[in-house]
């Protein structure tokens, strides 16, 4: 840790002129210029003044609660969760953040642990009178995966419009016109889905632009194994699309296994492309075309999005969207 007699070395001041400087000490007769010389040096040796080390030290522990809307088999199926859930525990071991986690067990939420915390990361969707119930618990609730609709709490986000509209423009631009989707749906609670946000942006993309079929939408569970299954469905089909967009890359490993075994080439018969760029996706044969989602990124961005709420005691929630990037490997090309 930096001194003041580490600043004095530096700029050439006596240790006196240098704390009376750090210290604001209006009494003190110096020129703007040795002021600036002062603390430019102070920060490039990132000294901090004893007041400044005792707010730092004296900072309120906090206790987190973190609800994952899936199981713990859902993250092994799919790492997408996983890696959100790592990047919050991250974030909250390094910031020394006591954080309790709550999975969903037969489609219930057991809160009996979160009764006393400062505030609540949601991972996913949940039902809006878990919501409810979870707000009887805390004010300060953060959501990672999804914003409501009412903009009532702070959230994480991806934005799956942009991205999708970079995929589809990406084959497009290498003559595929007719496209496919496989994805799962968005369990909410025990009998409720909805449609994922990415199947949602294909189909708007492709109606705007007057090539979408509804004939070449696989929708399932997430998944490799489902992957698998709706590719093998789709082979089925009289027609083939000549490209499919994956909602997510464990998906896409299953695709291509069922392609695989169908002795169709990728990419020369079809083109595949995913979702998340998990490790594997640059080892598979081909490597998988993906977009690379920034999710521990997103885990840890929650945190501070949290302390920050809570330090300042902030009401007017905050929206943080995350960018994606397009990365293109050997499981697209154009259409031959």
């Amino acid at each position: 840790m930096a001194t003041i007699r580490d600043i004095a070395e530096k700029t050439g001041f006596s240790i006196a002129t240098v704390s009376r400087v750090l210290n604001y000490d209006s009494t003190l007769s110096v020129s703007e210029a040795t002021k600036k010389r002062i603390f430019k040096v102070s920060e490039e040796l990132n000294y901090r003044t004893l007041k400044q080390r005792a707010s730092k030290n004296d900072r309120k522990k906090y206790r987190l609660g973190i609800i994952l809307f899936h199981t713990e088999q859902d993250e092994i199926s799919d790492p997408y969760f996983l890696a959100i859930r790592l990047g919050i525990e991250k974030e909250c071991a390094a910031k020394k953040i006591d954080l309790v986690k709550v999975y969903r067990k037969n489609n219930q939420l057991d809160l009996s642990a979160v009764n006393d915390i400062d505030g609540m990361i949601i991972v996913g969707r949940i039902p809006q009178e878990e919501v409810e119930e979870i707000s009887e618990i805390t004010s300060a609730i953060t959501f990672v995966d999804f914003s409501p609709s009412d903009l009532t709490y702070d959230s994480v986000v991806i934005d799956f419009q942009r991205a999708m509209i970079e995929v589809l423009d990406h084959l497009i631009s290498l003559d595929h016109r007719h496209i496919g989707f496989i994805g799962g749906v968005l369990e909410i609670g025990s009998d409720k889905t909805l449609m994922d946000y990415r199947e949602k942006s294909f189909r708007e993309y492709l109606i705007s632009k007057e090539t979408f079929n509804e004939d070449f939408v696989f929708v399932g569970r997430f998944g490799t194994e489902e992957g698998y299954l709706l590719m093998k469905k789709a082979l089925q089909q009289p027609n083939l699309p000549t490209a499919f967009v994956v909602a997510s890359d464990s998906m896409a490993i299953g695709a291509l296994r069922a392609l695989h075994e169908n002795n169709m080439r990728v990419p020369d018969q079809v083109s595949i492309i995913g979702f998340n760029d998990i490790a594997a996706a640059n080892y598979l044969q081909p490597s998988l075309s993906t977009v690379k989602v920034y999710t521990e990124f997103m885990g840890e961005t929650a945190v501070e999005l949290m302390i920050e709420r809570l330090d300042t005691k902030r009401e007017i929630p905050k929206k943080v969207v995350i960018p994606t990037k397009l990365i293109q490997r050997e499981s697209t090309s154009k259409l031959k």
